[in-house]
């Protein structure tokens, strides 16, 4: 599988033995420097598969262009010397969009997969979120067949043991898209652009489903399901106060905590539309 890699180990039984001769999958992390415009933008470490979507789907994320303003991305692969390969992902957005381009790339100094390193104080930080337009209409059983299908489809999780991942189901629970990289933020933005570039030819509409995320729910995957116009957001893990308090602020809703046998339904992050069906708490 290109986004992982077999290494030798041996394997210590705490002072019983060691058993030599096994090897170990383990992900794949590289640089990816992403270019705007003929602009360095940023350098993000990610799983380089799929590269593509997560070019599109970060730009989306980052409020730089919308889904359809978001050019070819062009790749290229270069060596990075004893580090290994590289990646170079070249992309055009319209004219219009190049001033903001030049002053969000001035102000970022330095980059983090948190996405809040060489931003500019607390308001560049936390921007307002655009009110999502509806609420979500999966009811808790769909929620729990799109977790059943998650499990079977992440690949490259199985292979490793080392990866996040992100799917999106409709309504009735039925997985339509899942992408992966070793994090977690990274793994929301490839399915965003996978969803955009799929909604350019006619695809899913993100409004009509859910996404599903293997960790916690920080504030960061809440912005960026909010951004892509996407009302549910599940996650296996808890989430921050930060959370939860932009998902409200947006009228995102927010299932967390979610296992086989139950979820939190967190009460304070539904929307008031009434003319949507009603997430209702198993």
């Amino acid at each position: 599988m290109d986004g992982a890699e077999l290494i030798p180990v041996s394997r210590s039984h705490y002072g019983m033995g060691r058993d030599a001769g096994e090897t170990l999958a383990v992900p794949v992390e590289a640089p990816v420097a992403i270019e705007t415009n003929g602009i360095a933008y940023a350098v993000m470490m990610a799983t380089p598969v799929e590269i593509e979507d997560f070019v599109t789907g970060f730009l989306m994320s980052e409020g730089l262009a919308a889904a359809d303003e978001v050019g070819e991305v062009v790749v290229h692969s270069v060596e990075n010397g004893e580090w290994g390969r590289g990646y170079v992902a070249r992309v055009n957005l319209p004219p219009e969009r190049l001033s903001l381009i030049v002053e969000r790339a001035r102000r970022r100094t330095g980059d983090s997969s948190c996405g809040i390193c060489g931003i500019e104080g607390v308001e560049a930080a936390l921007r307002r979120l655009p009110p999502l337009s509806r609420r979500s209409g999966a009811s808790p059983e769909a929620i729990r067949r799109g977790l059943d299908a998650m499990g079977g489809m992440q690949l490259l999780g199985r292979e490793t043991r080392a990866t996040h991942a992100a799917a999106f189901c409709n309504e009735d629970g039925e997985l339509l898209a899942i992408r992966e990289d070793v994090g977690r933020h990274n793994a929301l933005d490839k399915l965003i652009g996978a969803l955009a570039r799929s909604g350019a030819r006619g695809g899913i509409d993100p409004a009509q489903g859910f996404v599903v995320m293997t960790s916690r729910c920080s504030y960061e995957l809440v912005e960026k399901t909010v951004r892509a116009g996407i009302p549910l957001l599940v996650t296996i893990s808890a989430p921050t106060d930060l959370a939860v308090r932009r998902a409200r602020a947006a009228g995102l809703s927010l299932c967390v905590v979610a296992r086989d046998d139950a979820m939190l339904v967190v009460g304070d992050t539904q929307p008031s539309d009434e003319r949507a069906t009603p997430l209702v708490e198993p």
